[in-house]
């Protein structure tokens, strides 16, 4: 056993032992099932000797060699130069925000989190204060809206330095101008920032008192009130109703239905559609009455809050019966806030409420995004101030330092502004919201949305793309297609064939029954005993459909009838039975699909409880089967499997389906499981291997005793209880294999392609299994056929996430899978090592990951690598991510609007994606930069002009007929170019019929992205000209030297915009 391994620092006198140690480890990463249960060790002890190994070791002898330095630079620990240059770019916004950090957290201490005893239905009893259950999601209040706001705007040096010159003016000795000209373009910025923010926070405010107003029923002595959700407490029992929100973290205590168990849907939770199975306290279940909750008396004990939504700790304990009864409670026991209550009506008690719920504590606060032209141009800005406060030296020495030389020094600052010009944000603003709304227009991206319009060129500079599975790359529609039973496969066309066999096996086996009068105990002796012969085709389809309908945890769910509603004791209202008012729910869609599929082919699964199911023939005979275990699919094990007894001949047989890997041990010899496997995968199929086991009664007797004693023993029950079940899977009948599809999304494939070849790297975080999410990846061509794949094993420890960075990082130019389980152990120990083997994949897909591991990565992409990130999702657990991101894009989808809403774009379907970041943001991008430029060439020609007037003393030139002479002054100050007109050339400028060729950068996707451009103005000729880079010639020969415009035009329509800009300016 491994846990008998001595664990020995690595040294050179234990080099060979640690050797073998590691062998054996990476020896029991095979498909051997088990395997990892029995060859995990613990290297906690050898914690403080893996910071003496690098995780650049050799992995045969784990020497340290000079070529393992070269190939993972080891992590660094950035200084920050603490001097003048750091205080001027950064390190006056970095001090500030630690000062306000310091002081908002001694003003308000966060509470510690404890755990609690919860009383039912009595709120009274709860020793502490529990916070309200309100949802907030503004960013501000009436006090601090505006100070909020012009914090937002003023801690960039652009917007500030226009504050200082504005405020300038009021001193008589330095105003140059009217004030208009300085405040009108700041008070209009600062106007339409104050009235977006204004018009967000009142939607957002608006929205949270929708939810905080949803009544709900609470259950007290008297009988039912109604209460709004924002005045729930802990404690409260709160009856929900199907298809209601559940409104804060309770624990299950009853329900209408019969077998004491509901289905909620958590799709704005962890983003998957499938129904989960919910069971409620059977304590309290068994109760005769709803009012008997108050006659008892009884508690929760829960554990503190905390952001895993997929455990729960607990237990519930009554005290007035003898002896007290105590039960255990889990995470099937809790209904999370934002779920839905898909079946039946519930009734639990609340434990955790407003801040402290699962969903909200998985959320994250949105922030102010600010685009990266916006960051460079404000860097731009420090440099330029620079400069003029250079040349203003640079004027006074000239002039001697005579008279009141500070004060000559403060006017040249003045005069020389316009090298900064006050108009660039009010031109980049206008030009912004133009881009907006030429996206809401475009018809070929109908239905999106410009909920942020201070960053589209956001969209043409992004290098990470962050996206979910369900819902976003996929439809989350499963479709049965193929079923193979080795020596024959059947496709979607032959599915008739399927039908008949299934109808012709039960049709041959209901009149052997009534021709047999002996009884079938008998008759399953003979069968027994006779010989084995070579099975029909018939007999092998009807044994291999009969597997499939019975090997599942999948519950048919019928719908009440209209007008029928239940009494105030929960009974269970009429309810229609009829194949059309029958669906079917599950933890699982494939399992669904191929539930579904056993239904087309005649064999229908009509009832399932906790211990028995019945299935309907193609006759209409309905055969009873009694559940005797169900060993359910976990991802260690990668299979499930149940025993059943069919009630009418007493037949015990174990099931079993799974993965390939964990099933090819498992089952007799064969020669075309692995073959078959592998072209089903290539094909984008899901399989699954399906196989049986017939079990005599002492044989069941045998096991069912070995397992009770597993199950009771106190240590190490998990693996007393797998080792039981293991004796079980030995040489198994493999009945056949299974091909489901997953429908994608429209034009995914084309559409990743797309995005893959303009330079964007493609990351794939999804809450569902590890097997879906690599299937997923193969067949929407996210991994390319010709790509390895590298799976991530799971790690506990310090020491197993060594071993495997270790092993992951002699992998050559494969994707990457991994768990949000083991991400959370290598980001612990080895942030910085796998973020920069993670970056050098080609694709990376992150599985079973919560809300706020979605938002981590994105953030750890953001800080270790300093690129543009882009977050696109569709459900509820998607926001944190889309919010974290640089750029969030939300579709509309069927788990709601509420990624949507949060998104910076919205979008009705994926691919409208590569428009929006291929015409829209390289567009944006390139007019932005191109009006910036121009806006500060025009700035350095006025500056230019007015220092040859103080040299030469000429007379300064004439640039507005508007009101940019102050009586006197001989110096001209152009305050009507900084106005009006310069709004008209914007608009000219993104006129979108200039040459700008849409279907360029789709046809030719390495032109785009922040490298692809490079922008210059400059005069020649009289003309301010525009041209891309000689080395990107990819625009169809817009390479001329010639050539003017960001939209890619020629030189007519420059000529033309001249003209018009010349008439403007006259």
């Amino acid at each position: 056993m491994a846990d008998q391994i001595p664990l020995y620092p690595v040294r050179s006198a234990a080099a060979a032992a640690a050797n073998r140690k590691r062998a054996a480890y990476y020896s029991a990463a095979g498909p051997r099932p088990g395997a990892d249960r029995h060859s995990r060790y613990q290297l906690e002890d050898e914690s403080a000797h893996l910071d003496e190994m690098p995780l650049m070791m050799s992995e045969e002898g784990f020497e340290n060699e000079e070529s393992d330095y070269h190939t993972l630079p080891r992590a660094r620990i950035m200084q920050r130069k603490r001097g003048l240059e750091w205080f001027v770019c950064d390190g006056w916004k970095f001090l500030c925000t630690s000062c306000c950090g310091w002081l908002i957290n001694i003003c308000r201490r966060k509470k510690e989190l404890k755990a609690r005893t919860v009383w039912l239905g009595c709120p009274e009893k709860c020793e502490e204060k529990h916070p309200r259950n309100s949802i907030k999601n503004q960013k501000y209040n009436v006090f601090t809206f505006i100070p909020g706001v012009l914090y937002e705007q003023f801690k960039f040096f652009l917007n500030l330095y226009f504050l200082v010159i504005s405020c300038s003016q009021f001193v008589p000795a330095l105003k140059i101008g009217y004030l208009y000209t300085y405040w009108a373009p700041l008070g209009f910025v600062l106007a339409v920032t104050m009235t977006r923010e204004a018009i967000d926070e009142f939607r957002r405010f608006q929205r949270d008192k929708e939810v905080n107003s949803q009544l709900y029923s609470k259950l007290t002595v008297r009988g039912k009130v109604q209460v709004k959700s924002s005045d729930i407490q802990v404690g409260d029992l709160i009856i929900v109703e199907k298809n209601q929100r559940i409104p804060s973290d309770m624990v299950f205590l009853r329900t209408s239905e019969k077998a004491g168990s509901c289905f909620i849907r958590t799709d704005q939770l962890d983003g998957e559609t499938d129904w989960k199975l919910k069971v409620a306290v059977s304590c309290t279940q068994r109760l005769p009455a709803l009012g008997d909750l108050f006659s008892i008396s009884a508690y929760v004990y829960a554990q503190k809050p905390q952001m895993d939504i997929h455990s729960f700790e607990g237990t519930f304990t009554r005290e007035d019966s003898d002896p007290p009864i105590h039960e255990s409670l889990s995470i099937e026991n809790t209904l999370w806030a934002s779920t839905i209550v898909a079946s039946g009506t519930v009734i639990g008690v609340v434990i955790y409420t407003g801040k402290e719920t699962r969903s909200v504590m998985n959320t994250s606060n949105p922030k102010n995004k600010v685009g990266l032209l916006d960051l460079e141009l404000n860097r731009l800005t420090k440099a330029l101030f620079l400069a003029l406060v250079a040349l203003s030296i640079v004027m006074v020495t000239l002039q001697g330092f005579v008279g009141p030389w500070y004060r000559s020094l403060f006017r040249f600052l003045l005069l020389f502004s316009y090298i900064i010009p006050i108009s660039l944000r009010v031109n980049l603003d206008m030009g912004k919201a133009v881009y907006g709304w030429m996206m809401m227009k475009d018809e070929n991206i109908p239905g999106t949305v410009v909920r942020t319009s201070t960053i589209p060129e956001e969209l043409g500079r992004l290098v990470y793309l962050l996206t979910d599975k369900t819902g976003t790359l996929t439809q989350n529609e499963m479709i049965f297609k193929r079923l193979h039973l080795g020596t024959v496969s059947y496709g979607a066309d032959m599915m008739d064939e399927i039908q008949s066999h299934v109808r012709d096996s039960y049709s041959q086996m209901q009149s052997q029954a009534g021709g047999n009068n002996t009884g079938s105990t008998p008759l399953r002796k003979a069968q027994s005993s006779a010989p084995k012969v070579r099975k029909s085709v018939s007999s092998r389809i009807h044994e291999a459909v009969k597997a499939i309908v019975l090997c599942h945890n999948v519950t048919p769910v019928y719908e009440s009838r209209a007008g029928v509603t239940g009494e105030t004791e929960f009974a269970e209202a009429d309810q229609d039975f009829s194949d059309e008012n029958r669906t079917y729910q599950a933890s699982s869609p494939d399992e669904v699909a191929l539930v579904q599929w056993t239904e087309s082919v005649g064999l229908t699964l009509v009832s399932r409880d906790l211990t028995s199911m019945q299935l309907k023939t193609p006759s209409g005979q309905v055969l009873s089967f009694c559940i005797l275990q169900l060993f359910p699919f976990t991802s260690e094990s990668k299979r499930m499997g149940v025993i059943v007894r069919d009630e009418s001949t007493a037949e015990i047989t174990f099931y079993m389906k799974g993965a390939d890997v964990a099933m090819s041990p498992i089952v007799q010899y064969n020669d075309w499981l692995e073959e078959e496997c592998g072209n089903m995968a290539r094909e984008g199929l899901r399989t699954l291997v399906v196989a049986k086991k017939a079990l005599t009664e002492e044989q069941y007797q045998d096991f069912e005793s070995r397992y009770t004693q597993a199950k009771l023993s106190m240590h190490d029950r998990s693996l007393k209880v797998a080792a039981v079940v293991e004796s079980l899977e030995r040489e198994m009948e493999l009945l056949c294999l299974t091909g489901v599809e997953d429908q994608l999304q429209a034009d995914v494939r084309p559409t990743l392609e797309m995005l893959r070849n303009a330079g964007i790297k493609i990351w794939m975080l999804t809450g569902d299994k590890l097997e879906t999410a690599t299937c997923i990846a193969k067949s929407s061509h996210l991994v390319s056929r010709t790509q390895d794949i590298h799976i991530f094993r799971q790690v506990t420890s310090r020491g197993e996430a060594h071993l495997e960075l270790n092993a992951f990082r002699r992998k050559h130019d494969c994707a990457l899978v991994i768990s949000g389980d083991s991400l959370e152990v290598c980001l612990k120990y080895y942030e910085h090592e796998f973020v920069e083997l993670a970056c050098q994949c080609p694709a990376v897909v992150c599985c079973r990951c919560s809300p706020t591991q979605k938002a981590c990565i994105v953030t750890l992409l953001q800080q270790h690598t300093g690129r543009r990130t882009c977050a696109i999702g569709d459900g509820g657990n998607d926001v944190s991510m889309i919010q974290a991101a640089d750029c969030g894009i939300g579709i509309e989808g069927k788990e709601g609007k509420q990624a949507s809403l949060a998104a910076d774009f919205s979008i009705t379907q994926f691919r409208h994606i590569g428009r929006l970041l291929m015409v829209h943001g390289r567009n944006s991008y390139k007019r932005s930069a191109a009006l910036g430029q121009f806006v500060m060439h025009r700035g350095l020609i006025i500056s230019t002009m007015q220092v040859c007037h103080h040299i030469h003393h000429v007379p300064s030139v004439l640039l507005s007929a508007g009101p940019g002479r102050e009586a006197g002054d001989g110096d001209a100050v152009p305050g009507a170019v900084q106005g009006p007109h310069q709004g008209k050339i914007l608009v000219l400028q993104n006129l979108p019929h200039l040459g700008f060729n849409q279907y360029l950068p789709r046809r030719h996707p390495h032109v785009w992205g922040p490298g692809a451009l490079r922008v210059r103005v400059r005069p020649r000729g009289g003309h301010l000209l525009h041209r891309t880079d000689p080395d990107r010639a990819a625009d169809g020969g817009a390479d001329r030297p010639h050539v003017a415009l960001a939209d890619g035009g020629g030189r007519v329509p420059q000529l033309r915009l001249l003209r018009v800009l010349t008439r403007f300016s006259q």
